[in-house]
């Protein structure tokens, strides 16, 4: 699918930039491909933060606000179901109307609503602007893949990508350090606030260096049938998976929306092949490649992002550390990622994406493995150890599949396939956590009442106990005031002898999902776009 394509990126006053591919690199700053990639990084990390930097916050905000369990984790699904959503939209509208214009739209709404974030008072708002966040992360990230991809010479690609994967994976596991400092030093509206001054940088950088590119045949009209196919197919599904936990995998409202969004996927299907200009068109998954980059991406989101949703209860509520510590406790996971990005770019680079992917896939396998024998005790060496092998097995998969998805497409779908990449990796993360947690909620529903009655504790009411495994699937122990001490502390050992079951079960599913897509991984290769070298054009 190689694409024979030019780009109409003139420069002021129409005289077009410098060739990356051609000659040496840019003097100016307009264009230049390396301050490209530092500005779309510096945009791109707010979003990536963002997916984790709550997870550490949440205890507090559900705390300061009186949240629910179901409530906290609306403050992640919110953000998923926003950004699954929107980003195929979002990359067709970069296509169309230019990825700079889209990157700096969604730059400043994105740190426009986190700035909300911090000054809502409700969990009802901030769950809507976290929403409202997504929606502007949908804009911003596709856009940054489409700039890169276009910037950047095929030969440097690559490496390219694996810096920006490792701008993503740093951001990513690095969420829960710096939030640690932030609420635990300041508050956790800080966790949001500190957006703004980033979100500020970027759109400076942006509108200084950033030139837009649009590919010679890119789409000129929108499917707008299509556009509301997909979004309806993609909300029903991820809603699905976010109330699932809740209303039951049996019940009839989650089959309704899970068939709903069937259907509503078949409609778009067929209607892609009648429109002339699809918003997906679907010769893109004649590329077996690019199929499987996008289901590994999905299954790797799965093992990573509802693992470690349950990682931060556990340091936190079991162990007792401070969001702090917690978030130290996670920085092998953090440097690995931060060491292994940019080698996975120089290793797909000279190998291709096979072996890296399926080795990383590999790690992310044994690591989740290791996880699973995490106890209440367990000692900070040895939980470092599966934390840095989480990390090493992550970055490949981070920067391979993206190379594979963004590669295998056409210059003109750039936006389309950095969309496609960032809605599998927040669909994945959504299904991680309805699935994970339906198994930490099935666990702990099935062992607490044995595990209490078996401690020898007073009975409780149906209710009574319906809230205190809500607590415990959290790694809390319901301990009601005024329990003595010696109750208490029996309350407590069930309390996370439970809990360590339901996230040793978890981590159990997390390792399986991690081997299937060790399979998925033998089936990428090289995105052809960036085989073919001069065949993708003059970027």
């Amino acid at each position: 699918m190689t694409s024979q394509t030019t780009i109409d990126a003139t420069g002021p006053g129409g005289k077009a930039p410098a060739d990356p591919s051609d000659g040496p690199p840019a003097k100016g700053l307009r264009g230049h491909p390396w301050f490209t990639l530092i500005t779309v990084a510096v945009g791109v990390m707010m979003v990536a933060l963002d997916g984790t930097i709550v997870a550490i916050a949440n205890p507090a905000i559900a705390s300061d606000l009186g949240a629910t369990f179901a409530e906290v984790q609306w403050i992640t699904n919110a953000y998923f179901l926003a950004l699954a959503v929107s980003l195929i939209t979002a990359g067709k509208l970069g296509d169309r109307f230019g990825h700079r214009q889209t990157f700096l739209i969604g730059v400043v709404g994105f740190a426009a609503a986190s700035g909300a974030i911090g000054l809502s008072g409700s969990i009802g708002a901030v769950v809507a602007f976290r929403a409202l966040q997504g929606l502007f992360g949908a804009l911003l990230m596709p856009a940054a893949l489409g700039l890169l991809r276009a910037t950047f010479p095929a030969e440097k690609l690559n490496m390219a990508i694996g810096l920006w994967g490792m701008v993503i994976g740093a951001s990513t596991a690095g969420g829960p350090i710096l939030g640690g400092v932030l609420v635990e030093h300041v508050n956790w509206q800080s966790v949001f606030f500190i957006n703004v001054p980033v979100g500020a940088l970027a759109l400076v950088m942006g509108v200084v260096i950033l030139l837009d590119h649009r590919a010679e045949n890119a789409p000129r009209s929108f499917d707008l049938l299509g556009i509301a196919l997909l979004s309806g197919a993609m909300f029903c599904l991820v809603w699905a998976l976010i109330k699932a936990p809740t209303w039951g995998w049996a019940d009839g409202a989650t089959w309704a929306f899970l068939v709903g969004s069937a259907v509503l996927f078949v409609a778009f299907a067929f209607w892609e092949t009648k429109v002339r200009e699809p918003l997906i068109p679907l010769a893109l998954f004649r590329s077996v490649p690019l199929s499987a980059g996008v289901v590994l991406m999905v299954l790797m989101a799965i093992a990573f992002m509802g693992g470690l949703f349950f990682v931060t209860f556990y340091l936190q509520n079991v162990h007792g550390m401070s969001p702090i510590d917690a978030g130290l406790h996670l920085l092998p996971l953090t440097g690995m990622m931060i060491v292994g990005s940019p080698l996975a770019g120089a290793a797909i680079t000279k190998l291709g994406p096979r072996i890296p992917l399926a080795g990383g896939m590999a790690a992310t396998a044994i690591a989740m493995y290791g996880m699973s024998t995490l106890e209440t005790d367990t000692s900070s060496g040895l939980m470092s150890v599966w934390f840095a092998l989480l990390g090493f097995g992550l970055a490949p998969v981070m920067v391979g599949a993206t190379e594979v998805i963004v590669g295998n497409a056409p210059m003109e779908l750039s936006g389309v396939a950095g969309g496609l990449q960032q809605a599998a990796m927040q669909i994945g993360g959504s299904l991680g956590t309805a699935v994970l947690g339906a198994v930490m909620a099935s666990k702990v529903d099935g062992d607490l009442p044995a595990n209490w009655k078996g401690a020898g504790l007073p009975e409780l009411t149906p209710a009574q106990l319906d809230q205190a495994s809500e607590a415990v699937q959290v790694g809390v122990a319901p301990v009601a005031k005024g329990t003595p001490e010696a109750i208490a502390a029996k309350i407590t050992d069930v309390a996370h002898d439970t809990f360590i079951s339901g996230m040793s079960l978890a981590s159990l599913v997390a390792a399986g999902v991690a081997v299937v897509a060790v399979f998925v991984a033998l089936l990428t290769k090289r995105g052809e776009n960036a085989e073919a070298g001069a065949g993708v054009g003059h970027i």
